[in-house]
Order: structure tokens, then sequence, then C-alpha cells
């Protein structure tokens, strides 16, 4: 009796010692955005851990060997690392991170040799910048950037008219516009002006719709919206800007609801996100634009379910998106002429914060992080 006692103790015991507590979230560290290299042997992504003296998370970025899993660490001491983004041949990073660890310091473009070696600045944008994109030969980049504030012309009234924005503002929000800089870091050209604006981005979470290049990179799909207030997210548009000119062209005559266009692989249509059916309210679905104009088709109409992302498959005939699935979070193929199937991951659940983490190499392979009952992020 006394032997089964001292052994159950034990158990008990070490049963305790096991129990999950609310510190030991602090001790996790995140993965976010992973991004597969064009060649599809490398994945950079963003590992963040718990600064718990400063009271916020610190990102490095990581380069890890698909094969082997080796893991290289690319970045030391840098505040707000975010964004990686491979160039279109494979052989440099991008990614934002603070110009410096400054506390008012402002995000900027930094770029690195894939192989290793220092980072290079490439910005300067006195308000931040909030996301950018490779143009499709690797020769510049497209970056988003808030306008400076109008000085109030009375001395000392920092007064300002109240939108429908955040509660915490205490700033007229201005608009965000598109910029150019090439990968030398020369002075940046600006793109687009005017009282709209594209979605604003707030830290540290993802840009609300991304930049998007044509594969000829002439155009870049947006969303703009009627002014920079983030509270009127209804009047999102896609817009096209001639990259030449700065000139801005809608892609369609809706007046609501659409955002995050991506261009097909060939540059012919444009994948974008609109509300079911066309009525305002309903689930979020993918529709099908032709480049040049018009409203398009509801690709992914047979799927019941409130999707996120557009991420295309090298051979443009289907793409990946995903989203809720009863108590699930899934990926779904979805090709171009036939229903959607979801991927079967077992046990694994797909991170799923705005939208899902995934990226597509150009020879097929899926990048994405996600989690068992049993293990964080992976």
């Amino acid at each position: 009796m006394k032997r089964t006692l001292v052994a159950l103790l034990f158990v008990a015991a070490a049963a305790q010692a096991q129990h999950w507590q609310p510190s030991d979230r602090l001790r996790i560290a995140n993965l976010n955005d992973p991004q597969i290299a064009p060649d599809g042997k490398s994945i950079a992504v963003v590992i963040s851990r718990a600064n718990v003296k400063e009271n916020r998370n610190d990102g490095d970025l990581l380069l890890i060997d698909v094969s082997s899993g080796e893991q290289r660490q690319l970045t030391y001491d840098r505040r707000d690392v975010a964004s990686p983004r491979w160039s279109p041949d494979g052989s440099q990073i991008a990614f934002l991170a603070n110009a410096s660890n400054d506390k008012e310091a402002k995000r900027q473009i930094w770029i690195l040799p894939a192989r290793g070696g220092e980072a290079r600045r490439i910005t300067d944008a006195p308000r931040g910048v909030q996301q950018y994109a490779w143009n499709p030969d690797g020769s510049q980049l497209a970056f988003v950037t808030s306008d400076d504030p109008v000085p109030n012309e009375e001395k000392g009234n920092r007064s300002f008219e109240v939108g429908d924005d955040d509660f915490l503002a205490t700033t007229a929000p201005t608009p965000s516009h598109i910029w150019l800089v090439n990968t030398s870091g020369d002075k940046a050209r600006r793109l687009t002006s005017g009282s709209w604006s594209l979605p604003v981005a707030h830290p540290p979470g993802p840009a609300p719709s991304p930049l998007a290049w044509s594969p000829d990179g002439k155009t870049i799909a947006i969303t703009r919206r009627d002014t920079a207030h983030g509270g009127t997210p209804n009047s999102n548009r896609i817009a096209l800007v001639d990259v030449a000119s700065g000139s801005v062209r809608r892609l369609t005559t809706r007046d609501l609801d659409e955002t995050q266009p991506v261009f097909t692989p060939d540059g012919t249509h444009i994948a974008y996100w609109h509300a079911r059916g066309s009525e305002q309210g309903s689930e979020n679905s993918i529709w099908l634009a032709p480049a040049s104009g018009g409203p398009g088709v509801e690709v992914t109409k047979g799927l019941d379910r409130n999707v996120y992302r557009t991420v295309w498959l090298p051979d443009g005939k289907s793409f990946i998106t995903g989203g809720h699935d009863a108590t699930s979070t899934a990926l779904w193929l979805q090709p171009l002429d036939g229903p959607a199937r979801r991927f079967n991951l077992g046990e694994v659940e797909p991170y799923f914060s705005y939208w899902i983490d995934v990226s597509v190499a150009r020879n097929g392979t899926i990048a994405f992080t996600g989690s068992t009952p049993s293990h964080p992020r992976e």
C-alpha cells in the first residue's frame, strides 16, 4: 500500500510540474510571414520573442534550408523587423525594420544578400514605410508612406477635425501614397498623390492590401479609398496605377467593397476580394476580372466559406485561398475551371490572423505556418 501511494504521489508531482502556466507563453517563439525562395530551396521567416523588460516583441529574420532544416539568423538587434520579400532572382532579401534603435525611429526598407552579409537601408521616408513590393525585374521597389501633415496656420493650434478614426488618434490622418526607389537607394520618386489614399497599414499587422505589380512591370494594382480616415473601409475600390505616368484608373464601376488585387501569372487578369454575390455585408469571395477592366466573375462561388488570400500557383490555372471551416482553419486549392479542394493537413492548423500566412515557389512548393493541439507554430 505504501509503495502504491508513493507511486501515485510521484505521478501527481510529475503531472503538476508539467502543467501549463500563463508565464510559459512568454517563452514561445512565434513565426510569421514565411516567404519561400523562388527556387523553393529556402524560406525567410520572422521569428519573434517576448521582451518582457521592454514590454514588446523583438523579431529577427531567419533563413531556413528546406532540405536540411538548418537555420541561419540574418538580422541582429534590429527593431520592428517585418515583411521579408525575396528579389525576383532570389539573390537578395528585402525587409522592413526601424532605421535605428531610437524610440522615434521609423520603419524603412533594408536589403541584404541572401547568402548573408550586411544589410543596406535604401529608404528614408520621414513617416516610415508601411509596405513595399519588388518590381518584376528586381531593379526597384514600390513602397507606401503617408504624406506629411499640413501645419495649422494658427501658431500653437493643434486641433483637427475628428473623423471616423481610432479613438486614440491625436492628429488628423494624412493620405498614404506610392513611391518608387531603386535598389541602390537613390532618391525616391513619388508616383501617386491626391486627397484619396491607399489603406493605412498599422504595424505590427500586415498591409491591409499589398501592392501588386503586373508581370510586365508597367502597372501596379492597388486598393484606393476616398479618404485617409480609417473608419471608411467600404469605400475600397480596385485601381490600376500606370508606373510611367502615375495615372490611375478604376478596374470596375463598383463603388464599394473591393480590395486585395493580385495579377495572374500571365498578367491578363486580376483576382480581388469582393462580397459573395456582390451583396454588401455578405461573405468575402474571390473574383477574377480582365486586367483591361470589368467586374469579372466570382471564382469561389461554389466554396461556401468566408475566404481570404489569393496565392497563385505558377501555371496560373489555380490559386490557394484560406479561411475558417467549422471549428478549424483550412487551405483550399481553387481551380479556375472546377470546385475547390481542401488540403489534407492532418491535425496541422494553418496560422490565421488577418489572413493565412502562405507563399508559393516557382516549382509549386508551398510554405505556411501552422500549429497542432500539442505544438506551437512551426
